[in-house]
């Protein structure tokens, strides 16, 4: 188990491929926020975790992989009860990491119970 002195910061983590934002078939699904406080009001944040699944997260920060915009978390989701597929995007900071972590680290979660079956049992 790692420590968050040793945890790799979420900015450092570079995901295979992308996610685009949005949705192909449909304008207007991709939600802009003014920070993550305001993100934290939103249904997104404290809603379903099955109906508003999170499968993808990219923090981008200037400097890394190839990123020269603002320091910037992308979110993407599936509702499932709709079948939409839509994005959030917000400026983050160092600041905001640990909050985040922890949320994403919920959204994990529901990730997991869903793949659970196939995934190898954790080790004792």
């Amino acid at each position: 188990m790692t420590t968050p002195a040793t945890e790799a910061p979420l900015w450092g983590t570079d995901h295979p491929y992308y996610a685009a934002e949005g949705n192909f078939y449909k304008n207007g699904l991709h939600n802009l926020f003014d920070s993550w406080a305001d993100f934290t009001e939103t249904t997104f944040y404290s809603g379903d975790r099955d109906m508003n699944l999170l499968y993808r997260w990219d923090w981008r920060k200037p400097g890394h992989h190839d990123w020269d915009g603002t320091e910037t978390l992308l979110l993407f989701f599936i509702l499932q009860r709709k079948a939409i597929a839509c994005s959030a995007e917000l400026p983050v900071s160092d600041a905001d990491e640990p909050a985040v972590r922890a949320w994403l680290t919920e959204c994990a979660n529901t990730m997991r119970a869903v793949w659970e079956p196939l995934l190898p049992a954790p080790a004792a």
